[in-house]
């Protein structure tokens, strides 16, 4: 079921990201890449006042990205808009906190869930993600580490004691 989600409500009901942070947009559309890995899910996030408007790049194939366009627009307009053209509506979750989309959405046959409900569910669900530069320390086991040594012909770095 994909979800239409209302970015900076979102934002301001997640505890790690701020509405002041200058990259929370960026911050939030890579915590919703791992909670759609994690879900097998796909969203579509619509932010407000984006220069210039439309998609952008920041997105995946599972997580789309709109900015709706500075002074002509706000995702408000844009998700009615979306919930307007939607063929299956029941197919659909709506993410906001503003009453008037959600009683839009619910009006027309769609699921809806608060920005501070959902934000629980991505906290939960959303693994988290190493942080630009960040050192990432996997653990890896000894059976792994000999098949990967086999695999690349190396010779064992920690050989048994001769008998």
């Amino acid at each position: 079921m994909p979800h239409l989600i209302d970015g900076h409500n979102l934002i301001a009901s997640l505890p790690d990201i701020g509405m002041d942070d200058p990259h929370k947009e960026a911050k939030l559309v890579n915590k919703l890449k791992s909670w759609a890995a994690a879900t097998r899910k796909k969203c579509t996030i619509v932010f407000d006042r984006g220069l210039p408007g439309g998609a952008s790049k920041m997105g995946s194939s599972v997580v789309k990205v709109i900015f709706a366009a500075d002074q002509r627009s706000d995702a408000d307009t844009l998700i009615k808009s979306r919930i307007s053209r939607a063929r299956d509506r029941s197919a659909y979750t709506i993410v906001s906190s503003d009453s008037d989309v959600r009683i839009f959405a619910q009006r027309n046959g769609l699921k809806v869930i608060t920005s501070a409900a959902f934000s629980g569910e991505l906290q939960v669900k959303a693994r988290p993600q190493p942080a630009r530069g960040e050192e990432v320390n996997p653990v890896i086991s000894e059976a792994e580490v000999d098949e990967l040594l086999e695999l690349f012909d190396a010779p064992d770095p920690n050989p048994p004691p001769p008998k």
